[in-house]
Protein backbone atom coordinates (compact mmCIF):
# COMPACT_ATOMS: atom_id res chain seq x y z
CA UNK A 1 0.00 0.00 0.00
CA UNK A 2 2.86 2.36 0.46
CA UNK A 3 4.47 1.36 -2.38
CA UNK A 4 1.75 2.29 -4.52
CA UNK A 5 1.18 5.68 -2.37
CA UNK A 6 4.77 6.67 -3.58
CA UNK A 7 4.72 5.32 -6.97
CA UNK A 8 1.13 6.95 -7.02
CA UNK A 9 2.61 10.50 -6.13
CA UNK A 10 5.44 10.57 -8.48
CA UNK A 11 3.45 9.07 -11.50
CA UNK A 12 0.88 12.33 -10.50
CA UNK A 13 3.39 14.84 -10.95
CA UNK A 14 4.58 12.96 -14.03
CA UNK A 15 1.06 12.99 -15.73
CA UNK A 16 0.59 17.26 -14.54
CA UNK A 17 4.25 17.75 -16.33
CA UNK A 18 2.95 15.44 -19.03
CA UNK A 19 -0.06 17.56 -19.86
CA UNK A 20 2.20 21.09 -19.61
CA UNK A 21 4.54 19.55 -21.48
CA UNK A 22 1.94 18.25 -24.14
CA UNK A 23 0.72 22.12 -25.10
CA UNK A 24 4.16 22.95 -25.96
CA UNK A 25 6.15 19.79 -27.18
CA UNK A 26 4.29 19.40 -30.66
CA UNK A 27 4.16 23.49 -31.41
CA UNK A 28 6.66 25.64 -29.85
CA UNK A 29 9.11 23.06 -28.72
CA UNK A 30 9.39 21.41 -32.53
CA UNK A 31 10.72 24.74 -33.77
CA UNK A 32 13.22 25.71 -31.68
CA UNK A 33 17.11 25.06 -32.99
CA UNK A 34 18.32 21.94 -31.04
CA UNK A 35 21.73 20.92 -30.73
CA UNK A 36 22.91 17.85 -32.55
CA UNK A 37 22.81 15.86 -29.05
CA UNK A 38 19.14 16.30 -28.54
CA UNK A 39 17.63 12.77 -28.24
CA UNK A 40 14.50 12.23 -30.20
CA UNK A 41 11.14 13.39 -28.93
CA UNK A 42 9.79 9.84 -28.55
CA UNK A 43 12.82 8.31 -25.64
CA UNK A 44 11.41 11.26 -23.14
CA UNK A 45 8.47 9.64 -22.27
CA UNK A 46 9.87 6.26 -21.17
CA UNK A 47 13.03 7.43 -19.62
CA UNK A 48 11.07 9.94 -17.98
CA UNK A 49 8.27 6.68 -16.60
CA UNK A 50 11.16 4.41 -15.87
CA UNK A 51 12.75 7.27 -13.12
CA UNK A 52 9.55 8.18 -11.82
CA UNK A 53 9.31 4.37 -11.07
CA UNK A 54 12.80 4.49 -8.68
CA UNK A 55 11.82 8.32 -7.35
CA UNK A 56 9.06 6.13 -6.19
CA UNK A 57 11.02 3.13 -4.88
CA UNK A 58 13.83 4.82 -3.09
CA UNK A 59 10.85 7.34 -1.26
CA UNK A 60 9.09 4.47 -0.38
CA UNK A 61 12.09 2.55 0.85
CA UNK A 62 13.53 5.05 3.53
CA UNK A 63 9.08 5.61 4.65
CA UNK A 64 9.80 1.90 5.28
CA UNK A 65 12.76 1.96 7.25
CA UNK A 66 11.94 5.08 9.53
CA UNK A 67 8.54 6.97 8.63
CA UNK A 68 8.39 10.27 7.83
CA UNK A 69 9.60 11.66 11.42
CA UNK A 70 12.77 9.29 11.22
CA UNK A 71 14.14 10.74 7.59
CA UNK A 72 12.72 14.17 8.20
CA UNK A 73 15.53 16.21 6.29
CA UNK A 74 15.29 12.85 3.41
CA UNK A 75 11.87 12.79 2.97
CA UNK A 76 11.71 17.12 3.01
CA UNK A 77 14.47 17.10 0.58
CA UNK A 78 12.39 14.47 -1.56
CA UNK A 79 9.32 16.45 -1.87
CA UNK A 80 11.36 19.70 -2.59
CA UNK A 81 12.98 17.91 -5.76
CA UNK A 82 9.89 16.28 -6.92
CA UNK A 83 7.97 20.26 -6.31
CA UNK A 84 11.78 21.92 -8.22
CA UNK A 85 10.97 18.71 -10.93
CA UNK A 86 7.42 19.92 -11.58
CA UNK A 87 7.97 23.19 -11.56
CA UNK A 88 10.56 22.68 -14.44
CA UNK A 89 7.80 21.56 -16.74
CA UNK A 90 6.09 24.35 -15.61
CA UNK A 91 8.95 27.35 -16.78
CA UNK A 92 10.18 25.50 -19.52
CA UNK A 93 6.90 24.17 -21.47
CA UNK A 94 4.59 26.18 -19.89
CA UNK A 95 5.95 29.06 -19.85
CA UNK A 96 8.72 28.82 -22.47
CA UNK A 97 11.18 30.47 -20.18
CA UNK A 98 14.35 28.49 -21.34
CA UNK A 99 16.53 30.87 -18.97
CA UNK A 100 14.53 30.72 -16.17
CA UNK A 101 14.31 27.53 -16.10
CA UNK A 102 18.28 26.79 -16.84
CA UNK A 103 18.28 27.91 -13.06
CA UNK A 104 16.06 25.90 -11.93
CA UNK A 105 17.13 22.97 -13.26
CA UNK A 106 20.53 23.57 -11.74
CA UNK A 107 18.73 23.50 -8.58
CA UNK A 108 16.91 20.47 -9.19
CA UNK A 109 20.15 18.72 -9.51
CA UNK A 110 21.38 19.90 -6.34
CA UNK A 111 18.36 18.85 -4.56
CA UNK A 112 18.41 15.11 -6.54
CA UNK A 113 21.85 15.15 -4.94
CA UNK A 114 21.15 16.16 -1.66
CA UNK A 115 18.32 13.75 -1.68
CA UNK A 116 20.56 11.21 -2.69
CA UNK A 117 22.92 11.14 -0.22
CA UNK A 118 20.35 11.93 2.35
CA UNK A 119 18.89 8.79 1.65
CA UNK A 120 21.71 6.90 0.89
CA UNK A 121 22.52 7.44 4.68
CA UNK A 122 19.42 6.05 5.78
CA UNK A 123 19.08 3.25 3.17
CA UNK A 124 22.15 2.75 0.82
CA UNK A 125 20.09 1.24 -2.73
CA UNK A 126 17.55 4.09 -1.96
CA UNK A 127 20.19 6.67 -2.23
CA UNK A 128 21.92 4.50 -5.34
CA UNK A 129 17.99 4.68 -7.34
CA UNK A 130 18.64 8.51 -7.21
CA UNK A 131 21.37 8.31 -9.08
CA UNK A 132 19.71 7.53 -12.80
CA UNK A 133 17.74 10.42 -12.02
CA UNK A 134 20.09 12.83 -11.10
CA UNK A 135 22.49 11.42 -14.33
CA UNK A 136 19.44 12.00 -16.44
CA UNK A 137 18.87 15.55 -15.14
CA UNK A 138 22.30 16.35 -15.62
CA UNK A 139 22.05 15.61 -18.89
CA UNK A 140 18.83 18.09 -19.42
CA UNK A 141 20.81 20.68 -17.95
CA UNK A 142 23.07 20.77 -20.61
CA UNK A 143 20.35 20.15 -23.09
CA UNK A 144 18.68 23.13 -21.45
CA UNK A 145 21.93 25.53 -21.58
CA UNK A 146 22.61 24.39 -25.06
CA UNK A 147 18.66 25.30 -26.02
CA UNK A 148 19.22 28.87 -24.14
CA UNK A 149 22.31 29.37 -26.29
CA UNK A 150 20.67 28.67 -29.49
CA UNK A 151 17.79 31.25 -29.08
Amino acid sequence: LGLGAFVALCLAISAIGGWVTAGSVGTWYQVLRKPAFNPPDWLFAPVWTLLYVLIAVAGWRVWRACGLAGARAGMAAYAVQLALNLLWSLLFFGGRMIGVALVEIVLLLAMICVNAVLFWRTDRPAGWLLVPYAAWVAFACVLNFALWRLI
